[in-house]
Formats: C-alpha cells, sequence, structure tokens
C-alpha cells in the first residue's frame, strides 16, 4: 500500500507540471525538483523489490528445509513435505526379582530385561522401516528388522524379521504389558521370525487381518535362520465389531482369532517352558526333537472401557515329535484372564496408559496409578509322560499362577511397577513312577524402571 501511494503521487506530479513532461524547453526548478523526487522513489521501489524477493527466496528456502526436532515420543528428522522421515526412539528396563524362596534353582537379581534403541523412519511417503536391536544381558540381538510398503490402508506388504502374528500379549509391546513378564500362554505362541506379512486395516479399525508365510520357529521361540525347507503360514483376524455404535461402553472390545500352520522337515530342538520368574518348569526328554506337522490356534480378546481393561487369551499348540525312533503328536494347552483398573481416572488401553499429568512436587500431581490382577495356567499333555518323551518326576504337567501388580506412571516416559506372582505346580517334584509327587511352589516379587521414548 505504501509503495504503491509513492508511485501514484509521482504520477501525479509530472502529470500536473507545468508543460508536462514531454516540454522541449530547459525545465524551471520546480520539474527539476519533481523529476529528482521520481528518481528517488524508482530507486525507494527497486529496493524494496529486492527485499520482496530475498523474502519470498527466504520463506521458499525455509518452506523445503528438514525440520530436526524432538518431542514426546523421541528425536526426529523429517522432510518438510513429511514424505521423508527419520526418527529415534527406545526404551529399557531395569529389573529386580526378589525370590521367596531360599532353595532351588532361583537367584534374586538386578538386571537389564531389555534395553532397546529403535531406528524407524519413512521413504517417499510410501515405505516405512523399523530397526531395533536389543543389548540387554551385554548380547546384541536384532529383535525387530523390516521394511512396510504401505500403497493401500486395505493391503499393506511387510518384509523382514518381526512379531509372529498370533499371540495377543505377545503382539502388545513390552512397554504396555499390566505385568513385568507375560503370561504362561506366551510360552506356547511364535515370537520372532523372518517372513513376508500382507496386512490391512478395513472400516478405520473394524476390521483388521494378517497373513504371513514365514520361516516357521517353535513355541515361544525366535530365529533368524530356517534350516528346512518347509514353511509356516500364519493367520489373524482381529475386530472392534461395536465400534461404530453409539455405546461407548461397547466401542472398547475387541475379539479375535489366530491360526498357524507348518511342517517340520528338518528335526530341532524344542522349547523350554518358563515361570514369570523365569525358571524352566517343563523340557522335553534329552534328544527329543520337533519333526512332522505343527499346528497352533489361539481366540484371544480384550475390553476397555474408561479405566478398566480387560485381556484374555487360550492357546492350543499341536506339535509333532520325534524320539528313539518314535514319532508323536502332543497337544499343549494355555491361558489367561488379566484385568487392570486406572485408580487416577484415565483410559486404559491395549497400548497403555496415558497419564493426564505428570508427577511434580512443586504442583502437587502424582501421575497415574494402575493396579491389575491375573490368572494364568498352561498345561502339558499328560501323554508326553506317559509315553517317556519327558520325566515327570523332574518336570512339572501343569502350572498355575496369579498375580497383582501396581503400576506408577510418573509421565508419558517413566513407569515404575511392582508385582506379585504366585505359580503352582503338578509334578515335577520327584517321588516314583506310581507317586510324583509335585513341585515346590514359586513365588516372586517383580519391580521394574521403564523408560521409554
Amino acid at each position: 500500500m505504501r509503495l504503491g501511494r509513492w508511485i501514484g503521487v509521482a504520477v501525479l506530479a509530472l502529470a500536473l507540471a507545468p508543460g508536462g513532461p514531454a516540454r522541449a524547453e530547459e525545465p524551471d526548478a520546480s520539474t527539476q525538483e519533481l523529476r529528482e523526487m521520481v528518481e528517488d522513489l524508482q530507486k525507494e521501489v527497486a529496493i524494496l523489490r529486492r527485499k520482496l524477493d530475498v523474502q519470498e527466496e527466504t520463506t521458499a528456502k525455509q518452506s523445503s528445509a528438514p525440520i530436526v526436532g524432538a518431542g514426546a515420543d523421541g528425536f526426529y528428522l523429517r522432510s518438510a513435505d513429511k514424505a521423508f522421515e527419520l526418527k529415534l526412539r527406545g526404551y529399557t528396563q531395569f529389573d529386580g526379582r526378589y525370590f521367596k524362596e531360599e532353595q532351588g534353582p532361583y537367584v534374586d537379581t538386578w538386571l537389564f530385561r531389555r534395553l532397546r534403541p529403535i531406528l524407524e523412519g519413512t521413504l517417499g511417503g510410501v515405505v516405512d522401516f523399523r530397526i531395533m536391536p536389543d543389548f540387554a544381558n551385554s548380547q546384541l540381538v536384532v529383535q525387530d528388522a523390516y521394511v512396510n510398503l504401505h500403497y493401500f490402508q486395505l493391503a499393506n506388504l511387510q518384509l523382514g524379521k518381526y512379531k509372529a502374528p498370533f499371540g495377543l500379549e505377545r503382539l502388545q509391546s513390552a512397554t504396555a504389558l499390566m505385568f513385568a513378564e507375560r503370561a504362561l500362554p506366551t510360552n506356547l505362541v511364535p515370537n520372532r521370525d523372518l517372513g513376508v506379512m500382507l496386512h490391512g486395516i478395513l472400516g478405520e479399525g473394524l476390521f483388521q487381518y494378517q497373513l504371513a508365510f514365514m520361516n516357521g520357529v517353535v513355541d515361544g521361540g525366535s530365529a533368524d535362520i530356517d534350516n528346512g525347507n518347509a514353511k509356516d503360514v500364519v493367520a489373524r483376524v482381529f475386530m472392534h465389531p461395536f465400534q461404530t455404535l453409539s455405546e461407548a461402553w461397547l466401542s472398547g472390545f475387541g475379539v479375535g482369532f489366530a491360526f498357524d500352520y507348518g511342517v517340520e522337515n528338518t528335526p530341532g530342538p524344542l522349547p523350554t517352558y518358563k515361570t514369570a520368574g523365569q525358571s524352566n518348569f517343563f523340557q522335553y526328554a534329552s534328544g527329543v526333537q520337533s519333526a512332522e506337522n505343527r499346528v497352533r490356534f489361539s481366540p484371544q480378546l480384550y475390553y476397555y472401557w474408561g479405566p478398566f481393561g480387560l485381556l484374555g487369551e487360550y492357546v492350543n499348540s499341536q506339535t509333532g515329535v520325534v524320539f528313539t525312533g518314535r514319532n508323536k503328536e502332543f497337544d499343549n494347552q494355555a491361558w489367561q484372564v488379566a484385568a487392570s483398573y486406572v485408580l487416577t481416572g484415565e483410559n486404559a488401553s491395549y497400548r497403555g496408559v496415558l497419564p493426564s499429568q505428570s508427577f511434580s512436587l512443586e504442583k502437587g500431581t502424582w501421575g497415574a496409578f494402575e493396579v491389575a490382577a491375573r490368572y494364568n495356567e498352561l498345561r502339558v499333555d499328560p501323554d508326553i509322560f506317559a509315553t517317556g518323551f519327558a520325566n515327570p518326576l523332574t518336570q512339572a504337567q501343569r502350572a498355575r499362577a496369579w498375580g497383582v501388580g501396581s503400576n506408577w506412571y510418573l509421565n508419558r516416559w517413566i513407569k515404575l511397577m511392582l508385582d506379585y506372582e504366585h505359580t503352582y505346580f503338578q509334578g515335577g517334584g520327584g517321588g516314583t513312577l506310581t507317586d510324583v509327587h509335585n513341585r515346590d511352589d514359586e513365588s516372586v516379587f517383580f519391580f521394574r524402571t521403564q523408560l521409554s521414548f
């Protein structure tokens, strides 16, 4: 506006000058003064134009410059159009385990349960990647390393190493667990494996599916190398059938089913089943190896309504084994139900609790508090002992456990956990084949400090 007014004044002055600008005679003093004024205005206009050009160039550079920042979800480097992004995240869990029992294979200890930096990002807006190593116990293990092509929401393609799409609690992030350790059914579900997976979401989360073609692993196992040609097919569907209804108390209900089928044509070692305290309670006899068919299935559900949370799953694992030239198929089963309640009123969810206020003595705020309880059980097929594939005097046929816990979320990054888990056993405590004693109970306290960003 200012520039326009000056130009208008100059043009008007020239037009009103005696004789106008076209007079051939020598200009008088007033005309010369106006001309000098116009020249000054032209210089000022040129300077202003240059400033505007520089400002536009600066704005253009700033709009296309990468964005470097840090926030609640970690550190990031992002292109202006968000088509390229690199994020640095991670979490660590420092645990204390203390057993009530003074006899047996129990060791009170402090340890890093998980120590995992996470590098993830997006390339071109359509390719996601994630790399997550684990340095716990001073050993390097690559937990996740995959790329995900998401051209269409209905059909994404994921390739690499990741969690097999099967167990409900296994698929839950370790940072969002109700308890420090996952329940007994996790012994029977596959952990991380290599393969390719087609997955997608329909109806804004109303229906989810995963279909994976993977190397195949034993119960509870992870592997980077496959020694056989046969592969596993793992499929899972999960639905939120009431998500679109107006009744809020039903929207947090989810139900699903997972299935895993594979053929083990190269015999290999079989798993050891562990308690929450990470002590072994069942192992096959020496020389027993996996063979032939492997079938798993798992109905599963969760329900979240305000501060209340509920999670339940059942797992059935049918495993073919070979021992001393004999081939058998055994059927192991496990289930759990766990519930939680956030005392400070925040919403419970499958992804964890986000405190509405951070702990601060100055402000008088305390973060979020959650209490939890669960019951879980694992039953080994009794034919395993009857046929000599395991020793009933040293290996338990069944483990049943109950636990209670409390979680304090100081803020969205720090979580303190205090749990107690008591496990009962059937068998495995010595005696004779006609009078098998039960293994002594296991009682363990857990304390965890979790940092996650």
